[in-house]
């Protein structure tokens, strides 16, 4: 075997190749190929070999064919559907990628993955050898044994014995049985109907193995106890086809699976061609084997860096004076914690050229929170900077800049000047990336692997603040920030030169609206602890009735909130069907299994309105009074702009836009939102913005005369889709309504059959009479879709640009979810500049002159705090400047509301 000590790890890489593919986004190569699996599974083996550091490995896939399963019973995965085509593509590349890695890899013909990994097993534990299994499959549970452990990298959850116990609860070596009994929809075994692994587990339990019930069946009463019967001559088949077998005459011997060095040359090239950034780092870390050992290309090793730790006068003093001088300066700041409205700060890092910086540490204490020595006193540099800081000349680069803006507003100094904010330039190239912060962002642009916070400052509950780094650790990881996110705005920038509508966009929109956010951040908005309090206890009442009546209803004790119980209550001992299934294959109750069982039983929506309660009453009545500031006494939510792919707005802590507004209990939550006494609140929302932008863009006439005409646009599409030119009811105005927005976000006759209960052959009707009606509209969407495949992406009416690399994907419902994406997203996304335009406009003519305070925005709603005897005339002020943000063909509009708190302005 091997001198080495390492356990041998043995890789179900067909486990993880699906699991990775279904559990992963959508991710593409430069050229549109899907790699999502590709990323999920060479990141996984890549993690296992830092962390594992094995003797022997194999990285074990299904080759194509039949097997001995197939021979016991033809019917074996009989009803799998055919392998998806966005991962069909992705099963080469990943083969060839581990090979470059240097892993042994193994698709035998008629032996199954899962066998070949038994045998392996097998083989090393008669040597005495560790075995880890690399697997998100659950039936390799009937392998764990002392030596022999389960480890699902995706999930980091280790299975040994206790485990298996504890989950299942049973052995492992009963687990064959167990499999046998509960059956694999997946594979189309079908075990026992109606037995599921509670009732399972007690059989064996009972009688101790498979052999033992099919003995005892005649015993077991119910249902369930006929249909052990009924599949007795089943069972041992069952039995076979889920034992994976350790026995297999297999071509090579686990002695040979050494892992090889890397095949460099070749992992670059495809780390390249299918933009894998950290296989590229981990390429380059290797060299070229045969030559100096040093990395080559884009992937070469992090280049030489001067990095300097002021701590006397002389050097702040001389690094002043370049600050003041330099025309472009990126600049950081390290606090003691995360909250805006609380962090301190602990130290300031600068960089005025690539690969020199400098950190000022400020703040840092040793274990016991002692001020560590021979650094300069924090409140002393900061004043001595704060000309330069509040300076308004734009010199100031930084990356993310509203976290720096107040971890120096707590000090009391409002940062100006900024010009550029890396992380705001990368969001408006592709705003469809799944990332922006720094570390992904000096891997994808600069191909350099940055130190990241959890390398120096630890994981979980054990990690420490910034405050509590040794300096000989804190500097140069600071120094370094400041670095990288000098050489990414300037790699960012350029890019945004070649593009001048993005060019426009970032610097009309989206940075001028950093301290425009900023600004309304510190503002916060007053709450009414007490009314939140009475609701509270109002809300945990409804909460206690639904759980006894539900209890009731399932002539049970469980609890709610245990989806392992309700499965058992729902599946197995109300034998309700299964409408829905989880990605593996087992019965689901989320919100959409729930929904479809409403009508069967009443306990389905029980448990829906008791979800619906409890979220409402933890995520924000018991939260918000946790979330009142100590010193300004009002909430300070936060506002992102670099989330949401169509330029929408967010928010967290608390999540403003998802508080409902569709039931009673949602919209009172919003009553708790107040202004402070002698002000009012005023709600600004415009009014069906995105139709009227889709009049814009399509130039409909019809559309265009009726918002002209100042019609109501769902009375007016009714009248012409229901009722022929007549009256129109209340109910055909809301299917209309239903049709308008639905159309727009792509809805199909199926969907808008369900929303407004009708047949599926109606609602086709229906929205050909709308597209007779408007034929312009359904002009614009074909000329969309063909566009966007065109190009790859679609525009804003200001030239916000959205990238649908899902336009080439292989799988039809992605494809055509691109498509849907393709017609909505130029509506989302201009509404959602024209909104941002108008919070630029409000912050400079009513905001900055301290008339009012702008303190909440969602969707198109802007929330004002204002004096109560000038709230009727900024209200008008509002809602001009607001109609003015953008000229369309068709006028805008604003609904306006006045309040005392949020609920009555709106």
């Amino acid at each position: 075997m091997t001198d080495r000590n390492g356990p041998v790890i043995l890789v179900d890489g067909s486990s993880f190749l699906f699991r990775a593919f279904h559990a992963l986004p959508p991710l593409n190569a430069p050229d549109g190929t899907p790699t999502g699996a590709i990323h999920g599974v060479i990141n996984m083996l890549l993690k296992l070999r830092r962390e594992a550091d094995p003797s022997h490995m194999a990285v074990v896939f299904d080759a194509p064919g039949k097997t001995f399963r197939d021979d016991i019973y033809p019917e074996y995965k009989a009803h799998r559907p055919p392998l998806p085509d966005d991962l069909r593509v992705q099963i080469e590349p990943v083969h060839a990628l581990v090979r470059a890695l240097g892993f042994p890899l193994l698709c035998i013909e008629g032996v199954e993955a899962d066998d070949v990994i038994g045998t392996l097993m097998h083989e090393a534990r008669e040597n005495n050898e560790e075995v880890i299994v690399a697997t998100a499959d659950k039936d390799f549970a009937q392998l764990v044994a002392p030596g022999v452990t389960l480890v699902n990298t995706m999930s980091n959850k280790t299975t040994d014995v206790d485990a298996v116990v504890e989950r299942y609860g049973i052995r492992p070596e009963q687990f064959i049985d167990y499999l046998a009994l509960v059956g694999d929809s997946v594979d189309n075994i079908p075990g026992v109907p109606g037995c599921g692994p509670k009732t399972a587990a007690k059989w064996l339990n009972q009688y101790g193995s498979l052999d033992g019930i099919i003995a005892h069946a005649d015993e077991i009463k119910g249902k369930v106890g006929q249909s052990l019967r009924d599949s007795l001559d089943f069972l041992p088949v069952g039995r076979q086809l889920v034992t994976i077998r350790t026995d297999c005459e297999l071509p090579v011997k686990l002695g040979e699976l050494v892992i090889e060095e890397p095949d460099v040359q070749t992992g670059l090239a495809m780390a390249d061609r299918y933009g894998l950034n950290t296989l590229r780092r981990w390429f380059g870390e290797q060299g070229v084997p045969g030559g100096d050992g040093e990395p080559t290309g884009d992937a070469a090793a992090n280049p030489e860096v001067e990095y300097e730790t002021i701590t006397d006068a002389d050097a702040l003093a001389r690094w002043l004076e370049r600050l003041r001088e330099a025309p472009r300066v990126a600049i950081d700041t390290e606090t003691d914690s995360l909250e805006p409205m609380q962090m301190q700060v602990v130290g300031l890092s600068f960089a005025i050229e690539p690969h020199e910086a400098a950190y000022v540490p400020l703040a840092h204490v040793d274990a016991e929170g002692r001020r560590i020595a021979g650094q300069l006193e924090r409140e002393t540099v900061l004043e001595r900077m704060r000309d330069w800081l509040e300076d308004e000349r734009p010199t100031k680069i930084l990356q993310n800049a509203k976290f720096d803006m107040h971890a120096l507003a707590n000090h009391g100094i409002r940062l100006r000047g900024l010009v550029d904010d890396s992380m705001l330039e990368s969001y408006v190239l592709d705003p469809t990336a799944s990332r922006h912060d720094m570390d992904t962002l000096a891997g994808r642009e600069l191909a350099r692997q940055t130190t990241t916070f959890e390398q120096i400052a630890g994981k979980g509950a054990k990690q420490l603040t910034f405050d509590r780094i040794e300096l000989e650790t804190a500097a140069p990881y600071a120094a370094e920030d400041a670095d990288i996110t000098l050489q990414l705005a300037d790699r960012l920038r350029a890019k945004l030169a070649e593009v001048p509508a993005l060019m426009s966009v970032y610097e009309t929109i989206e940075r001028p609206l950093v301290p425009v956010l900023f600004t309304m951040e510190r503002a916060g908005v007053a709450i009414d602890s007490e009314q939140l309090a009475a609701q509270g206890a109002a809300i945990a009442e409804r909460i206690a009735e639904i759980e006894r009546r539900a209890r009731e209803t399932a002539e049970c004790e469980f609890n709610l909130g245990s989806t392992k119980q309700l499965k058992e209550i729902l599946f197995e001992r109300l034998g309700l069907p299964v409408k829905v299934k989880t990605p593996k294959g087992e019965p689901s109750t989320n919100e959409e299994a729930l929904s479809a069982l409403a009508d069967e039983h009443p306990l389905a929506q029980m448990i829906l309105d008791y979800r619906s309660l409890t979220k409402l009453k933890s995520t924000y009545i018991d939260r918000l009074p946790e979330r009142i500031d100590p010193d300004t006494g009002r909430v300070h939510s936060m506002f992102h702009q670099a989330v949401t792919a169509t330029g929408r707005l967010s928010s967290s802590n608390p999540n403003l836009q998802n508080i409902p507004v569709r039931t009673e209990e949602g919209r009172r939550i919003r009553k708790a939102f107040v202004a402070d006494p002698g002000h009012r609140l005023i709600s600004a929302d415009y009014s069906q913005i995105e139709l009227r932008i889709m009049a814009h863009l399509s130039g409909d006439e019809g559309l265009l005369k009726a918002f002209e005409r100042g019609e109501d646009i769902h009375r007016a599409t009714a009248r012409e889709v229901f009722a022929d030119g007549g009256e129109v009811t209340d109910e055909q105005r809301r299917a209309a309504k239903a049709i308008n927005f639905g159309l727009i976000y792509g809805m199909s006759a199926f969907g808008l059959a369900r929303q407004i209960g009708v047949g599926r052959a109606e609602a086709q009707d229906y929205i050909g009479r709308y597209f007779a009606r408007y034929p312009g509209v359904a002009r614009y969407m074909d000329e969309t879709r063909e566009r966007a495949h065109e190009r790859g992406y679609v525009e804003t009416v200001f030239g916000r640009r959205l990238y649908l690399p899902e336009l080439k994907s292989r799988n039809n419902q992605r494809r055509q979810y691109a498509e849907r994406t393709a017609i909505n997203a130029p509506m989302q996304g201009t509404a959602a500049d024209i909104i941002k335009r108008a919070m630029l406009s409000l912050h400079e003519s009513v905001v900055a002159t301290g008339r009012a305070r702008m303190i909440i925005q969602v969707h198109d709603e802007l929330i004002f705090e204002v004096p109560t005897d000038e709230a009727e005339s900024l209200a008008r002020e509002i809602e001009q400047t607001m109609i003015a943000a953008a000229s369309l063909k068709v006028p805008l509009e604003v609904g306006i509301g006045i309040g005392e708190s949020w609920d009555e302005a709106h």
